[in-house]
Order: C-alpha cells, then sequence, then structure tokens
C-alpha cells in the first residue's frame, strides 16, 4: 500500500506542473481550432482532425430575436427532419437510425440550430440530410396540426411549470425590451395561433434557410471531404430568401433594466440580472464576467463540498435554496443573471445575500486565492464548452453568418487567463452602477422587492 507522502508530493508536483503550464492553451486544445471555407456560397467551419465519428451542424440566424411573429422559430425547430420532398418523416428516421447517427434541432433567442452526429465514412449522407431540410422541407398542414401545434402546446405548459424559465424569460425582456428581450417561447397567454400557418412558415423558412443566412459547422471529419459535399448537395439553395415573412430587422441591443413580479403555484424563483458580456469575438465580449459569474457561482464543482464561490459559500444555511450565476451572451450584449428557486421565504433571504456578495466583489474584498479559482474555473468551462460542442458550434455558426470571428478556444482561453483582480472587482462594480432587471415569479406575499434585495431600480 502506498504511503501518503509519495502521494502528497505526486500532488503537490502535479499542482505546480497545472499551475506553470496556466496560459499555455494551445499546448491544452489541439485539434480544437477552427478551420473557415466556403463552397457553394456558403461559410463553413470544421475541426479536425478527423475521426470515427463527426458532427455536423446547421446554424440559422432564425432564433426568437428575428422571428416576424411569436411561434415562428419553435415551429421551424419542429418541422425540421420532419417530410421532405424526398423522404418522409418515417424514412429519415429509419435511415438515420440503420447508420447509426443522431438528429436534433433547438433554437436559441438568436438562432435555430441543426445537429447531427454520424460515422465519419457517412459524412456525405448527412450533408445531403441538412441541405434536403433546408431547401425541401414539405410543411405540410397535418404536419403542422397534429405535431408542431401539439409540441408548442407541450413548450408551453413546461414553461408555465418552470417558475425559473419564467422569470430569466421576464430578465431579458427588462433588461433588452425589443429584440433578446422578445421571449424565446410563446407563453400560453400569446395568440400565436392567428399568425401561424403551414404556408406561412414555408416562407419564412425560405429566409432562414437562405445561403447568406447560414452557416454549416463541422467537427471530427475531414475539411476536403466536407468542402466537397456541401458543394455538391448545396449548390441548389437559394442565395437569398422570399418577400413574405421576412426576418425581423436586428434591433441593436440597448440595456434598459427594471422590475416585474408575476404571481404562479408552479414555484418560486428570483433572477437579479445586470449588464454582462457579449460572445467571444464581438465589440460587446468581456472575459472579467466570466470570471466574475464563476467566482459568484452559486452550485459546487466538487462532490461533498460547499465549493469556494461567494454565492455557494453564502447560501450553505438555505438548504431548500437553489443558486447559480450564468453569463447569458449573445451576439450584441449579454447579462450577468442570478438566479434563485426553491422555498419562497429562503429564496427572499438567500436574494438579500446574493446582492451583498456582488458588493462584496465590487469593494474588492475577495482573497487573490478567490480570484484564481475562479480563472481557473471560467477557462475550464470555456474549454470544455468546445469539447462537448454545444457552445462551440452555435457560436462559431452565429460569428460566420456576422462576419465577426470563430468561437477559436485558444484565444477564448488567453483572454480570460488575462483577466486581472482589479477588472473583475471594476466589472462588478460596473454592474452595480447600473439598473438591474430583478424578476420575481410565485408567491409574490413573500418574494422580495428590488429594494428589499438593497437594489434601486
Amino acid at each position: 500500500m502506498l504511503s501518503r507522502s509519495p502521494i502528497s508530493r505526486n500532488a503537490f508536483c502535479a499542482l505546480q506542473n497545472a499551475t506553470s503550464r496556466r496560459g499555455m492553451a494551445s499546448a491544452t486544445t489541439a485539434g480544437l481550432q477552427y478551420d473557415v471555407s466556403e463552397s457553394a456560397g456558403v461559410k463553413i467551419a470544421n475541426r479536425e482532425p478527423a475521426g470515427a465519428t463527426g458532427t455536423l451542424a446547421l446554424v440559422a440566424k432564425a432564433g426568437s430575436r428575428y422571428e416576424p411573429f411569436p411561434g415562428f422559430s419553435d415551429a421551424l425547430e419542429f418541422f425540421a427532419f420532419q417530410s421532405t420532398l424526398k423522404r418522409s418523416a418515417l424514412r429519415i428516421t429509419r435511415e438515420v437510425e440503420l447508420l447509426g447517427g443522431e438528429f436534433s434541432a433547438r433554437h436559441s433567442r438568436e438562432n435555430v440550430v441543426l445537429k447531427t452526429k454520424f460515422l465519419a465514412n457517412d459524412l456525405p449522407y448527412f450533408v445531403e440530410l441538412l441541405a434536403e431540410v433546408a431547401s425541401q422541407t414539405k410543411f405540410p398542414g397535418y404536419e403542422l396540426n397534429e405535431i408542431v401545434a401539439k409540441l408548442l402546446k407541450l413548450r408551453q405548459v413546461a414553461l408555465a411549470n418552470n417558475p425559473e424559465a419564467i422569470a430569466v424569460d421576464a430578465a431579458h425582456s427588462l433588461a433588452f425590451h425589443q429584440g433578446l428581450g422578445e421571449s424565446i417561447s410563446p407563453s400560453a397567454h400569446v395568440p400565436y395561433e392567428k399568425n401561424l400557418s403551414a404556408e406561412a412558415v414555408a416562407e419564412f423558412a425560405k429566409n432562414a434557410y437562405a445561403k447568406s443566412n447560414i452557416a454549416l459547422v463541422g467537427s471530427g471529419v475531414s475539411s476536403s471531404e466536407l468542402s466537397k459535399w456541401v458543394g455538391d448537395f448545396f449548390k441548389a439553395l437559394p442565395s437569398s430568401g422570399s418577400n413574405h415573412y421576412q426576418l425581423k430587422s436586428p434591433v441593436t441591443s440597448k440595456y434598459y433594466g427594471g422590475e416585474h413580479r408575476l404571481s404562479t403555484k408552479a414555484g418560486n424563483a428570483v433572477v437579479i440580472a445586470f449588464p454582462g458580456t457579449g460572445v467571444f469575438g464581438t465589440a460587446a465580449y468581456k472575459p472579467a464576467a466570466s470570471v466574475l459569474a464563476a467566482l459568484l457561482g452559486g452550485e459546487s464543482t466538487i462532490k461533498w463540498t460547499p465549493g469556494f464561490s461567494l454565492l455557494s459559500q453564502a447560501t450553505q444555511g438555505f438548504s431548500q435554496v437553489r443558486v447559480s450565476t450564468k453569463n447569458l451572451a449573445y451576439s450584441d450584449a449579454g447579462i450577468l443573471a442570478i438566479s434563485l428557486s426553491g422555498k419562497a421565504d429562503q429564496v427572499a433571504v438567500a436574494g438579500k445575500t446574493a446582492v451583498d456578495v456582488i458588493k462584496k466583489a465590487a469593494a474588492g474584498e475577495v482573497s487573490v486565492e478567490d480570484i484564481k479559482k475562479a480563472t481557473a474555473l471560467a477557462k475550464f468551462r470555456a474549454l470544455e464548452s468546445a469539447q462537448t460542442l454545444e457552445t462551440g458550434l452555435e457560436a462559431t455558426g452565429s460569428a460566420l453568418i456576422s462576419g465577426s470571428k470563430p468561437y477559436q478556444i485558444d484565444e477564448i482561453a488567453k483572454s480570460i487567463d488575462n483577466v486581472t483582480e482589479a477588472q473583475v472587482k471594476n466589472f462588478a462594480k460596473s454592474a452595480l452602477t447600473s439598473r438591474p432587471s430583478v424578476a420575481s415569479v410565485g408567491d409574490l406575499s413573500e418574494l422580495p422587492y428590488a429594494s428589499d434585495l438593497g437594489l434601486t431600480v
């Protein structure tokens, strides 16, 4: 049996080596950089080396920020991989199953993302499938009535029973009003049906999937092979869309702030949001926000311990409250959001504690060690997001569409490494001097007003 001393020495050496390597992102992220190209007028970003499996996503700038009416982005998501002019929905499902692949669709506030995962040798089939979904989906009325509409109703029910999701949506509305402030999905109180028809969604799709509005992002496949098959299958895709149900002209994001309160029996949640950071590669990108989010935290990353983050330490006594801090970043703005959910009276007290913690960070009353831990965690999350693909795929595709830099992970890691203690302090101070966006959902007799939290709205 090994003695403690050699293990301790090995652990200490490993820690020293890790510390000395900090900042050497390129050494730890080999193969995570995207090669950018274009084929048949479609922008492509691909990450080699090619492996046994591959991932390919079509990113379209058609999220809720750009939909002409509520529900159109949801409908485009639900219509994806349904019947096309060439294949039925059943045939698509059976073929993908026979190939051992996967497909999925989702939408965010800015994009609709169609993702496929497959054995690398089956790349031609999945490039063709994405091209077919983009240009040949049939949009029959019966699919809208029997599938899409029902899925939208289920999403509305799920949203109505998720107080935290309602509060996050309300915080966006308070922060930005239009554009990013539009609800990501229509609530049960929004009469979206009057504008949502199969013909209208089909016209919206022509604009959403036009060459100028999409990008393909791959990983684990050959760049030359991907370019070849995109050239073959996407050449028939129109360069521009139709004149009907066009994408809504983007509204430049401007931060406002305010307070919103909604009574519901579904549960309790409070979201406290401040101006945050845009995505990497944009003028709105501020890496200090990522470090501050990790520093505030709320949920431990180490089992059986509360963790180092300021909020996890400060809310140890609140057993019936869940606390988390997230950077919700977009192409031209973002919000730093602290979410609290659980028992109403504990959420109220924990909310006041959360504001006190931010004030502590703004005053510089945080140890250098905690700043270093937060920097390391923020860097880890950035690197992990590239490896798990979800963040990197959408961010890279969105950047290509807008003509900005792709989601190059080495550069993001370096920018986080360069964040100073003073920058974190100044970012927290700047957040507190802005008008907060405070959304309370649940038992309003117990949940606090912004003034109860020590905030001025």
